[in-house]
């Protein structure tokens, strides 16, 4: 959930600044998108990534790296597009699903790859700190979401009750 959560603030935090600021963010979130991208190309090229290990986190390594392009990519389109057309707010919907999905692999590889830290020990503790990210990020939308909720659930105040 980590993308999806890196994406949609860095739009919202668009949305906020005033438009002489906005530069300076775009070329902040290229400047981390880079950093992030040059740490897991880093970790995936290392030749002790390829060894053994009894979970594939070789294989979620690179299915991080495309959720990361993809989150380079949205974060572009909806920085740049005003307004953000319906269609992509769709498909940034079923971006977040996936980038949920990805997260939960990401952490149960994780966990049961606990043997893993002698023999790819870089491949692992990368996986171990986007496995952290992802369920920080999976906590911290779930009570975003559960606040927005239960604004819209609970009754307004001016409204009179029929009991």
């Amino acid at each position: 959930m980590i993308h999806f959560c890196l994406a949609h603030s860095a739009y919202r935090l668009h949305c906020w600044l005033p438009r002489s600021h906005q530069l300076r963010l775009q070329v902040t979130v290229f400047l981390f998108a880079i950093t992030i991208l040059t740490l897991q190309f880093y970790v995936l090229l290392r030749p002790r990534s390829s060894r053994y290990c009894s979970q594939p986190l070789l294989t979620n390594l690179v299915s991080n790296i495309i959720f990361t392009f993809f989150t380079v990519g949205f974060t572009v389109l909806l920085i740049r597009m005003e307004p953000v057309p319906q269609a992509l707010k769709r498909m940034f919907s079923v971006f977040g699903v996936g980038s949920f999905i990805e997260g939960v692999c990401t952490i149960v590889l994780t966990f049961l790859a606990t043997d893993c830290a002698k023999t790819t020990p870089e491949l692992y503790y990368l996986s171990v700190l986007l496995s952290v990210s992802s369920l920080v990020s999976t906590v911290l939308f779930s009570s975003l979401g559960l606040t927005w909720l239960a604004s819209v659930i609970r009754p307004r105040p001016d409204t009179k009750s029929t009991v």
